[in-house]
């Protein structure tokens, strides 16, 4: 695997099929990673996204404190690990990510944790909107950074039809079920 720089302009690739997603963020030395399923591109130039994160949510509170925050893409091979992260609170489990096995890393010139294993990564700055984050629970980040993984995502395109299942994205529905991205189809003009 390489992970390789996705042009911010091109970033909402990473997200408009609409996975499922772990969002992290860092405060002081504190680090936390939550699923989300509500999160999607808001515009291209600048590139921008919104999440939707409960205001109880801890990862939430770091993302308002450190005024930054991570979007990752898991794959189907990190399910369980996804399911994990969205049912546990760090408030409840300051453990969680050991206790779930996640491993985490940085990229050069930003803090900002991001989870190993992800098919892709976006990094944030918030987009402070004191009555959309109030009222709606709606943060907007600005996109600062992109990466992924060459083996599920390249020159501007998903490789979904050329990898295997354990590899593709997760979409999640209810109840512990999830889909995962399934074959391409092409239409001519």
């Amino acid at each position: 695997m390489t992970i390789r720089p996705v042009p911010l302009d091109k970033s909402y690739r990473l997200l408009n099929h609409g996975p499922t997603v772990l969002v992290s963020a860092k405060n002081d030395n504190t680090e936390n990673v939550m699923s989300a399923s509500w999160v999607c591109v808001l515009d291209m130039f600048p590139a921008k996204l919104t999440a939707v994160l409960d205001k109880k949510s801890f990862t939430r509170q770091l993302i308002e404190k450190s005024q930054k925050f991570a979007i990752q893409v898991p794959i189907a091979k990190q399910a369980e690990q996804v399911i994990g992260l969205g049912t546990q609170s760090y408030l409840d489990n300051p453990n969680k990510l050991a206790d779930n096995h996640i491993e985490l890393f940085y990229q050069d010139g930003f803090d900002v944790p991001l989870v190993k294993d992800c098919a892709a990564w976006l990094i944030c700055r918030l987009i402070p909107e004191e009555y959309n984050q109030q009222n709606y629970d709606l943060l907007i980040g600005e996109v600062i950074g992109a990466w992924a993984d060459n083996r599920i995502y390249e020159n501007g395109h998903w490789k979904f039809d050329e990898i295997s299942d354990e590899m593709k994205t997760l979409h999640y529905i209810a109840g512990n079920q999830f889909y995962i991205t399934g074959k391409g189809l092409a239409v001519k003009d």
